[in-house]
């Protein structure tokens, strides 16, 4: 369910600007930004970063991945 939420109009700007290169809605990229503080505090132990990733990982369409295969990479 969306609710109507009041935020500052600095922190929106900014969301307005980031949601554009990360081809989200604005909306969207506040909830990114709210679950990536969340899952952040909830892990104080991990790196920003990693958890950002994660995130970023765990939304991808499972069907669009490539299997890992050992030695894959090898010439």
């Amino acid at each position: 369910m969306s609710m109507p939420v009041r935020i500052d109009d600095e922190l929106y700007e900014q969301a307005k600007s980031a949601s554009k290169g990360e081809c989200r809605t604005i909306a969207g990229q506040l909830e990114f930004w709210a679950k990536v503080g969340k899952a952040a505090l909830d892990n104080p132990d991990l790196p920003i970063e990693f958890v950002r990733e994660l995130l970023i990982a765990r939304a991808e369409d499972r069907t669009q991945l490539t299997a890992f295969k050992p030695g894959q990479l090898r010439g």
